[in-house]
């Protein structure tokens, strides 16, 4: 019986080093490959604790070496930048907030990347992600065994399968075991920093960024409050994001955060804390990976990276879109983000936010119910 064949997506990092050397030890044929996604504009722009770039190829062919397995660099380049960089400027752009790390996953780790293991005639590819997949027929994708750690949050837009292709070796181990492990396998890599920051964005300056990528001047624009007075001036809509309290440049008594930008008339709103809550919104471009989900359930749902699940009902409208109301009101609901939805520990699917219905509209809109009901 010939082993199975399974493609490791080599990062460099701690984590997928790691993943690579527990297939070994299950006598699986491994082969690390590690993506070229770096644009080449911003080679020297490279920083210890960005991922993809060239000391991680190094360093990446340097962890194979010592596992004893064959490792490949594919430049995807090109790909990277049509479907992660041009979407990321974008989406910004458009005065939504993107998250180029759940679109590089889809488009690029379990699509480009999937394409070239399957041209080297692997079964799997797997990855250094903390998360698990369950395998009984349809599979499901579970949050990891270490929750400070977990990236289901990340992984919502595969399809099931992408899933069955899949394979997530540390999903069920804490950071410091995998950390242990890779130092007692003498991996160089075993205390080498987490990447914190967008892997092309090394100086985590979005609008600068954006603004080098796009060839954009300064635009000047006013910072207005909820009820329309103006408070201060700013350089461009482009800089910031709903929610955003730092860098506004302006003395009140009480902190304030953007709560709307306005890209056509280049106007920013910001106001207290309570003007920055929400309930309810629209999501987008919904992908379901539990099938026998209800027209309208009572899920968690995580409406960023760090958001903690909250309790809500989300309701299948039609057209891939769901409506989706928390039960207690969260903070800086913001358009472009994913919106992922949780049945217990499984992710049961998610979106994309489009937008956010105030409490205004969303008071309307109960009203009416009534009167036609």
């Amino acid at each position: 019986m010939h082993r199975q064949r399974v493609l490791v997506a080599m990062s460099g990092g701690v984590d997928s080093s790691v993943a690579a050397a527990i297939l070994k030890e299950e006598n699986c044929e491994v082969i690390g490959a590690t993506m070229k996604i770096w644009p080449k504009e911003l080679c020297g722009q490279e920083k210890e604790k960005s991922c993809c770039s060239l000391k991680d190829i190094e360093d990446a062919r340097k962890v194979c070496k010592n596992l004893g397995i064959r490792h490949y660099v594919f430049n995807l380049e090109a790909d990277f930048k049509k479907n992660v960089i041009d979407y990321f400027a974008d989406e910004y752009l458009s005065a939504r907030t993107p998250n180029p790390c759940i679109v590089c996953n889809e488009k690029i780790k379990f699509g480009s990347l999937l394409k070239k293991a399957e041209s080297l005639g692997c079964g799997f590819i797997a990855t250094g992600h903390y998360a698990r997949i369950e395998r009984n027929g349809f599979c499901r994708l579970r949050e990891a065994a270490d929750k400070s750690k977990d990236q289901s949050y990340v992984l919502f837009c595969l399809k099931n399968s992408q899933l069955k292709k899949t394979l997530l070796p540390i999903g069920g181990l804490k950071k410091d075991a995998v950390r242990d492990k890779a130092k007692g396998l003498g991996l160089d890599v075993y205390d080498k920093p987490d990447s914190q920051e967008i892997c092309f964005v090394p100086d985590d300056d979005y609008s600068g960024f954006i603004k080098r990528y796009r060839n954009i001047k300064p635009k000047t624009g006013n910072i207005l409050d909820t009820s329309g007075k103006i408070l201060s001036q700013h350089l461009g809509y482009w800089n910031f994001t709903i929610g955003q309290r730092r860098g506004l440049g302006i003395a009140a008594k009480n902190p304030l955060y953007v709560t709307e930008i306005r890209p056509k008339d280049n106007v920013i709103v910001v106001g207290e804390s309570g003007s920055v809550k929400g309930k309810k919104f629209l999501a987008k471009n919904v992908n379901w990976l539990i099938k026998d989900i209800r027209k309208t359930a009572e899920l968690e749902v995580k409406i960023r990276y760090n958001h903690r699940k909250s309790p809500a009902f989300v309701k299948d409208i039609g057209a891939n879109k769901v409506e989706v109301s928390f039960k207690e009101p969260q903070n800086a609901i913001t358009p472009g983000q994913a919106a992922v939805f949780y049945d217990g520990e499984y992710v049961a699917g998610g979106g994309w936010i489009d937008r956010v219905i105030s409490q205004n509209e969303y008071d309307s809109f109960c009203e009416i119910t009534k009167i036609e009901g």
